[in-house]
């Protein structure tokens, strides 16, 4: 019960990435509100988290209104005498826009432009700074806490779609320039990247598809994919770590941290996306990846090259 007395708020918790952070931080012992629009998965994911020996409180909220937003944080202050020591901000609506656009194949340019940045980017990026300035707010005043942004590699790459894309990195790029401004009071803000994640929805829509197409995009995700609960444990492993400020504006790969804090996810299995010889698996090359190491890994470095920014 490491994280015993601390509360944590995670943000479109009901199922997927953020039920799986919650839960990890409710069975270190947290008090973890949970938040979105389904009442009755909201209410599940509490009840896993009171019986792995937390405190679970769901709050439905949507997280396109700003007014219940704030409201969220009013009351998060006033059930715990002002206290806020964890926030991830993960909140989402964009999945099924993305995957409609992939598999119609579908450009930017044939698109509505505001649906689509607005579903994608209004639950996300817009909600996660919203959502940071009221964190922060509180944190400031206790001159501690730690603020997570749930972003990926599209925030370097071409990944999805374009809204994706600019929407990650703006999230990448929050968590940076946050951090300078919430350093002097301690408070840690970074930005997570998981790799493939096997969601409810990745399982149904694209892993267990009758679609040959939408199976052939669930490949990666079956042979890379980490549990929805993956990340939690990578969120609560630093949310523990006295030197966590150390970290702060960065970007941190899950696989990373598990190789740092020495975790391994449900199944065993550690995810190192960085890894030369998991990376030739997820391709098909089996015998070649045998021949190499797991420990040669790609550099940082390396990956911005894959990227445009120079």
């Amino acid at each position: 019960m490491s994280l015993s007395g601390k509360i944590c708020l995670v943000t479109g918790s009901s199922k997927g990435i953020g039920r799986g952070i919650a839960l990890q931080l409710g069975g270190h012992g947290a008090t973890v509100y949970v938040t979105g629009r389904s009442k009755d998965k909201l209410d599940s994911c509490v009840e896993e988290i009171n019986k792995r020996g937390g405190k679970g409180i769901s709050v439905v909220v949507d997280h396109s209104n700003d007014e219940q937003v704030e409201a969220l944080f009013d009351q998060i202050k006033t059930e715990n005498n002002g206290r806020l020591d964890v926030l991830v901000n993960n909140a989402y609506a964009g999945v099924e826009t993305i995957f409609t656009s992939m598999q119609k194949k579908l450009k930017f340019y044939d698109m509505d432009p505001s649906e689509q940045w607005d579903k994608i980017n209004g639950v996300g990026l817009r909600n996660h700074f919203l959502c940071t300035v009221f964190a922060s707010r509180i944190m400031v005043d206790r001159r501690d806490g730690l603020i997570v942004n749930v972003s990926s590699s599209g925030g370097i790459k071409y990944l999805f779609n374009v809204a994706y894309g600019v929407g990650k990195a703006a999230c990448d790029r929050m968590a940076a320039d946050c951090a300078v401004e919430l350093k002097d009071n301690f408070v840690t803000m970074v930005s997570l990247w998981p790799g493939p994640v096997k969601t409810e929805y990745v399982q149904e829509n694209l892993i267990n598809a009758d679609d040959a197409a939408a199976k052939k995009q669930g490949d990666m995700f079956d042979k890379l994919g980490e549990s929805i609960e993956f990340a939690g444990m990578a969120v609560s492993k630093l949310a523990m770590d006295p030197n966590k400020l150390s970290k702060s504006g960065k970007i941190l790969l899950t696989g990373d941290l598990a190789q740092e804090y020495g975790f391994e996810d449900l199944d065993g299995s550690t995810h190192d996306i960085r890894s030369i010889s998991v990376l030739l698996k997820a391709v098909g090359w089996n015998w070649t990846s045998w021949f190499i190491p797991s420990f040669i890994r790609i550099p940082h470095f390396v990956m911005h090259f894959g990227s445009n920014k120079f």
